[in-house]
Order: C-alpha cells, then structure tokens, then sequence
C-alpha cells in the first residue's frame, strides 16, 4: 500500500493561555498543501520501520508511524508489516509533516486490514500521537482549538491557489518556539476573519509565534516581505516555523529566488 501524506499550513495561529497540563491552548485554521512524503505499508514477517530521503531525528522505536501501529495494535489484532517512509517534507518546518506521517499510518493500516474505524473513530489514536495529527484525517480545512485536536469544518478553500513555502533550513523545535510565546486571549473571531476576502487577511490574521520567532531568525520576517514583494496575496509562517509560505492568485515561480533554501510550490487542489 502507497500512500502520499501531505503538509498543512496554518492561517492564523494565536496562543490564548497555558493549561495546567503544560501545554497551550491555541486557536488556528488548518489547509492542507500538496507537498508530500511517501509512505508504503506491506506485510512483512515482523514490525519493522526504515526510511530514506530526509534524514529523520530520534530513535526509531518513538517514529510516529511505529507508534501508530502499536496504538492501533493494542486494540486490535493487526499482523506485522513493515513500514518504509520516503522523508519529503522537512522537519522543525511548522508543516506537521511527522503528524500526518502518523496519521496516514493509521488510515492505511485500517484499509490494509479491514477494521471497522472511520476516520472520526481514528481521532482517539491520533491524539495519542501529536496535537495536530487529527487534522490529517479531514480533507478539507479545519478551525482548530486547544491544542490544535478540537476541530471544526470551516467554509472557507484554497482551491486554484498556488502557494509557495519557503523552508530556510533550519529547523525550529516546538519547545524553542513555545519558550518566548506570551499567551494572550484573542479579542476577535478568528473563523470570521477567515470569512473575509483573503486580500484583507493580511491585516486581520498573523501568527503568534513571529513576535518572538522573527527578531531572533531575521531572514524569516526577510522571506515574509519578499513573498508580498511578488505579489502573495497573503504571507505568514506556518505553525511554530520555519517555513514561511505565500498564497498566489496568480502563477509564479520563486525556486530560482531562494536557490539556496528548500522551496516548495504547488497549486491547491
């Protein structure tokens, strides 16, 4: 089984308190982007992980996709397989390119063996896994609060847009990202900001995490600016960083602008 677990962007990310548990809650919108990893899920003799591509960090036993299996193994009599991850998607990039790995995992392994789980009966074992791995179980956008798992439909596409994401290689770790946020309720209503004209974004939606994110990588807000230079209609980083993204109504190519960084570009489908 081959499956192509995709990257999101977040349009509006705001850190509204701290939670007793130490994590944060928050408030954003998910959209899926068509920058993919490649994942294959076979029978195989015992439970085995590899991969390739991308370098991926940490031990092999706390792999999100291994984890998912033994998630989806502790309530159901699954057989071994193993499971090769083509590593696309950079990481440390706010692109939840590790969650979605985890949660295709779990779709897959529900079709390859026949369980009797739709994708809203997944959302428990995702929420084993990451706070935004849910996501990945929905195919079109998401309003998502606490931590990024309570989520709602939002009416709102990116359908026909190119966008552009522009990884600067260099990976920002949840925990640096989270250590310089100053949570602070929001004063205004982030679904019906994302209701509006997307030419009107730019002045009603940011993201917390540029505050602290952009003084310290300079280059990042520099991304940012260029990104409107050439026309996006809006620009922002994605998640907890480092990628900075552009949406485009119009075609444009930048790979040769940032030759020296990892750049995506894609029209949403």
């Amino acid at each position: 089984m081959l499956l192509f677990p995709n990257a999101k962007i977040n349009i509006g990310l705001y850190i509204t308190s701290k939670r007793l548990d130490g994590f944060h809650e928050l408030e954003t919108c998910f959209f899926h982007v068509p920058w993919t990893d490649i994942l294959e899920i076979s029978p195989s003799q015992q439970v085995k992980f590899s991969s390739s591509g991308l370098p991926i960090s940490g031990e092999v036993q706390n792999n999100l996709c291994l984890r998912a299996y033994h998630a989806l193994a502790k309530d159901f009599k699954i057989p071994p397989v193993h499971i090769h991850l083509h590593k696309i998607i950079p990481m440390g990039a706010g692109l939840g390119g590790g969650s979605a790995d985890a949660a295709f995992t779990l779709m897959g392994l529900r079709d390859l063996f026949d369980l009797p789980l739709s994708n809203k009966q997944l959302i428990p074992y995702t929420q084993q896994l990451g706070s935004d791995c849910a996501f990945f179980l929905f195919q079109h956008a998401q309003l998502g609060k606490g931590k990024g798992d309570e989520l709602s439909p939002i009416s709102c596409s990116l359908q026909g847009c190119q966008v552009v994401l522009i990884y600067p290689n260099l990976g920002i770790s949840t925990q640096e990202a989270y250590a310089q946020v100053k949570p602070q309720a929001t004063t205004y209503d982030l679904a019906q900001s994302i209701a509006e004209s997307m030419e009107r974004w730019k002045d009603l939606i940011s993201n917390d995490f540029e505050l602290s994110l952009f003084p310290k990588y300079p280059i990042l807000a520099q991304i940012k600016q260029d990104l409107y230079d050439q026309g996006a209609v809006y620009a922002a980083m994605s998640g907890s960083g480092s990628t900075i993204f552009g949406i485009f109504k119009k075609e444009v190519d930048l790979a040769e602008r940032w030759a020296d960084f990892t750049c995506f570009q894609g029209v949403i489908a």
